[in-house]
């Protein structure tokens, strides 16, 4: 990203796009960045997550903003700054593609 060419989110107008590549988690990928950063039962354990809001696996709110970050940076141009300003709609679950 060049930052003479970055956007920033004041930047940005209501409706305005940008298209980035797709990337699909699976329950390994779940459960590996959860076991490594975020040990909670619903992250590691399909049975478990059953019994949860989540109703089964769910990826980390952590895990979702690193996956964010990665495709915002395939994402030309860049956005630069404004992560405090970024909320989740949804939470994440095995088989669910993120763009």
């Amino acid at each position: 990203m060049n930052l003479s060419t970055a956007l920033y989110l004041d930047d940005l107008t209501v409706g305005q796009r940008f298209t980035s590549p797709t990337y699909a988690l699976d329950a390994a990928q779940i459960k590996s960045f959860a076991g490594q950063f975020y040990p909670q039962p619903f992250h590691l354990d399909e049975a478990a997550a059953r019994n949860t809001f989540f109703g089964g696996l769910a990826a980390s709110g952590w895990h979702t903003a690193a996956l964010t970050m990665k495709l915002l940076t395939a994402t030309s141009p860049g956005i630069a700054g404004g992560a405090d300003r970024c909320r989740r709609r949804d939470f994440v679950a095995a088989a669910d593609k993120a763009r």
